[in-house]
């Protein structure tokens, strides 16, 4: 594999609290909420009747006949690719299609248009069914149309690591530069499953917050009263490349992707290992990848999604991972977000950069009453040091996928 750096030179994101990068990150350091109560009629019988929906709605930045022809989830993809590439100034710069990759990601995938369909099929006949249900549905559906949109000739790739799936596409692109097969990688992750048969079917697992009282207070990482995450919707790409491509085109560069770790738990389909020990490895390789040290590292954004059990478990790994006396300042944007599932790393990735390269870390919003974790956890913006600083980025998913990323400053 190459000893070539790998960089990050576009971000781009729609999201709970904004339809852009920009307005995202202002959005994350105020502590803002994107969570409502949900007023759809399909609502009212769930025990969980809030959700994360995106600021602003797809249709209202693309195009509406390309629009009717993705599903919610590629809709969602294609906005915030579109900011990333042109963020990173691609589209001038006449690079070589056959040596652009895509690796965007999703938990569930097109489901919306399954779900869609599948009741036209039942009240109006299968010729009512959509002619493009397919490609719509399809896992690999938004990151096709973002290949189409570039013109990406050297590969387009769509890891399903449930949560872990964002986090996991942009190890992908870190892998494709380094082996060599691409020099720019538009990678992160999408999810749109607002529906009531996912939140009926997360609320059985007893995964989902119901404080519909209260709904900016539901997701509440670390604090005793939590009791499940919220879910969210949106995506989030990053624009990799390798510095030596990156560098002579001029291209600015954010932050360093230093290195990825993927382990697996072997533990449960669905619960954490309560010790944490795939997390701690994931994070370990991620540090070794990356030629960093525990001491290294300044920031954690933690998965944090919420739960009970996964939210302690995790607290765990990173002070087993890190050292019991690590200084380095954690927060979950997922209190102000909720939990986008497969864009869910994807997000936090963007918003881990960006703390790298602004020198400031969001708050966790909600955390009224701590565990006592043995972490500094971050309940306002923290300034972060001078000099050369290193970050790491958690994504945990159902069926024990554990990814861990390290950025460092440039």
């Amino acid at each position: 594999m190459s000893a070539s750096r790998v960089v990050v030179t576009g971000l781009g994101a729609t999201s709970p609290v904004g339809g852009d990068v920009p307005s995202t990150w202002s959005a994350l350091l105020a502590g803002t909420s994107g969570v409502s109560l949900l007023t759809e009629e399909w609502a009212e019988p769930l025990g969980a009747r809030i959700a994360a929906r995106v600021a602003v709605e797809p249709d209202q930045v693309l195009d509406r006949v390309k629009a009717r022809r993705m599903d919610r989830s590629g809709q969602l993809a294609v906005v915030a690719a579109t900011e990333a590439w042109a963020d990173a100034g691609l589209a001038e710069s006449g690079v070589d299609p056959e040596r652009v990759a895509v690796a965007v990601a999703s938990g569930i995938g097109g489901v919306t248009t399954l779900l869609g369909n599948y009741d036209q099929l039942l009240e109006k006949g299968p010729r009512r069914v959509s002619p493009l249900a397919i490609p719509m549905l399809m896992p690999n559906g938004p990151a096709a149309s973002i290949g189409l949109m570039i013109g990406a000739k050297a590969g387009v790739h769509t890891p399903v690591s449930a949560c872990a799936s964002g986090n996991e596409a942009i190890a992908l692109g870190i892998d494709l530069i380094r082996l060599g097969r691409a020099d720019v990688v538009v990678c992160g992750g999408t999810e749109a499953a607002v529906h009531a048969l996912p939140m009926a079917a997360f609320g059985q697992m007893m995964a989902l917050s119901k404080r519909n009282d209260d709904p900016s207070a539901a997701s509440r990482p670390w604090d005793k009263g939590r009791d499940g995450f919220v879910l969210g919707e949106g995506a989030a790409v990053v624009v990799l490349e390798s510095e030596e491509h990156a560098r002579a085109r001029g291209a600015k560069v954010y932050a360093e992707a230093a290195g990825a770790g993927i382990t697996s738990d072997s533990h449960d389909v669905a619960q954490p290992d309560p010790a944490g020990a795939g997390a701690t490895r994931a994070m370990g390789i991620a540090l070794r990848e990356a030629s960093l040290s525990p001491g290294d590292v300044v920031h954690v954004n933690a998965h944090a999604t919420s739960t009970p059990q996964g939210d302690v478990a995790e607290a765990l790994a990173i002070r087993t991972a890190l050292g019991e006396d690590t200084s380095a300042v954690l927060t979950s944007t997922k209190s102000m977000t909720g939990h986008l599932l497969g864009a869910a790393g994807a997000l936090e990735s963007v918003a881990t950069v960006l703390a790298l390269h602004h020198r400031v870390v969001p708050p966790t919003i909600n955390l009224d009453d701590p565990e006592d974790v043995g972490l500094d956890l971050a309940t306002e913006q923290r300034t972060l040091p001078d000099g050369d600083l290193a970050a790491l980025n958690n994504s945990f998913g159902f069926g024990g996928h554990n990814v861990a990323l390290a950025f460092r400053s440039v």
